[in-house]
């Protein structure tokens, strides 16, 4: 687990700060915000990566808009000519395509997913990115329990209807869709990044290596700050931080003004953050916008302020290991720090086998510090 040493919080010994760029909103529409706030035509989907690329970001979070309608795309189509634009104009960055298929609801409808069947079908983009974000644990997510309807203002899911449909919502993630969604994201060369809604969530994860249904990286973000997901309580966050493997990344995303204390506390902490207007749209002052653009050079100088580097493009993907799979579940286990599974009659604690000679020092995950 994320084990922490005298010198962990010193910025030569941290891994440098991956920032994730989510300019889409899946749930806004173009109406939500001031003119070209929400990207929408396919010119303004690719000048946003762009700018976030510009900006200090190396992954880019997608979700792909339909500009005739404003809403989220169906057409899979459209999202294979989209990541083929992205790779044009931003070749270096890591593309990350939202696994969700949200959509935004008219007033009075519940949030909802995509079809198994729909979310699956992801896997098969042409061309194909570099990740999936893959649920795993169906779980309420209700952005009203944290949040007033103020944070809403401005928008038209500023009334009683949509905070109905948003407080019912409920991110879809059985085992059927989450170890069938990471089997196909490996059979087409696309790393899974697992989407968690708390501890437990990564639990499963923990559990489908184990039992050798995963064999790679682990890689994926927390998605807090609602009912029902982890809520904004450092001890909460701290105790997912400790229980993160050496060997893996995570990002730490959560919703609206909370999204500004966390990020400085995950920076502070060697971790990762998201930003951008998919999960917040307002600066620290309450009713004041930010771009997406805004939140990410405030990562990089949150982190500039404690002299945590910023990941380059190259970085971002030797730490992801993008690419990369293991031919065993012990060859997995070990990648990660995780001690190996129990064979039979073996009590007391676990250890892997060694020969006893330190290795290259290579960076590290989940606690940022260096490990031989």
């Amino acid at each position: 687990m994320a084990y922490f040493t005298d010198d962990s919080l010193l910025p030569e010994n941290m891994a440098p700060l991956m920032i994730t760029a989510a300019p889409y909103g899946p749930m806004w529409m173009p109406q939500d915000g001031p003119p070209g706030y929400i990207p929408l035509t396919w010119d303004e989907q690719v000048q946003a990566a762009v700018d976030c690329y510009n900006a200090g970001a190396t992954l880019l979070h997608i979700h792909v808009r339909d500009p005739k309608t404003g809403h989220i795309s169906k057409n899979f189509k459209e999202y294979g000519e989209q990541i083929a634009r992205l790779r044009e104009a931003v070749p270096k960055m890591v593309l990350q395509v939202g696994g969700s298929i949200s959509f935004a609801p008219e007033p009075g409808e519940v949030g909802a997913f995509g079809t198994y069947d729909q979310r699956h079908k992801l896997t098969t983009i042409d061309p194909k990115p570099d990740q999936i974000t893959v649920s795993c644990g169906t779980t309420l997510y209700d952005l009203t329990a944290l949040h007033p309807m103020d944070v809403f203002e401005g928008t038209r899911l500023c009334n009683e209807d949509s905070m109905h449909g948003i407080s019912n919502m409920v991110a879809d993630a059985t085992p059927d869709f989450y170890v069938e969604e990471t089997r196909l994201c490996v059979e087409h060369g696309i790393q899974p990044y697992f989407a968690l809604p708390h501890v437990h969530g990564l639990e499963l994860v923990e559990r489908m290596i184990r039992r050798g249904e995963y064999m790679g990286p682990m890689n994926g973000f927390f998605s807090t700050g609602g009912g029902g997901i982890c809520g904004a309580n450092p001890f909460d966050l701290m105790e997912i931080v400790r229980r993160t493997p050496h060997g893996s990344f995570f990002t730490y995303q959560t919703t609206f003004r909370l999204t500004h204390p966390i990020s400085m506390m995950m920076i502070a902490l060697g971790q990762h953050t998201r930003a951008g207007i998919e999960d917040n749209i307002w600066d620290v002052k309450k009713g004041v916008r930010m771009t997406t653009m805004q939140m990410i050079e405030k990562h990089v100088r949150m982190a500039r302020e404690i002299g945590r580097d910023i990941a380059t493009p190259d970085q971002a993907r030797q730490m992801l290991k993008i690419g990369v799979t293991y031919k065993s579940t012990d060859e997995t286990l070990a990648n990660l720090g995780l001690p190996p599974n129990r064979e039979s009659g073996h009590q007391g604690f676990l250890v892997h086998k060694s020969d006893g000679k330190m290795r290259e020092t290579v960076v590290a995950g989940s606690d940022g510090h260096l490990l031989a």
